[in-house]
């Protein structure tokens, strides 16, 4: 879901209960600048960090469980 950041600030309980569920996108003048993600999501924004990071051949789903793994 993408929401503008003054629809945020204005109903920020309705979207803090929708992100449990999904991801939700804030936008500020049109551009991407936040994600609001529920506490059981927040394992693969790890690994959406390594995306382009990772050399070329390597699995996205091995890396992120090894770093899983190592914790």
């Amino acid at each position: 879901m993408i929401v503008n950041s003054t629809e945020i600030q204005n109903n920020f309980g309705k979207y803090l209960d929708l992100a449990i569920g999904q991801e939700i996108v804030i936008t500020k003048n049109g551009s991407p600048v936040a994600r609001l993600l529920g506490m059981n999501e927040t394992i693969s924004f790890l690994s959406d960090r390594l995306i382009g990071l990772l050399p070329p051949g390597v699995d996205e789903n091995e890396a992120k469980q090894e770093r899983l793994r190592r914790q």
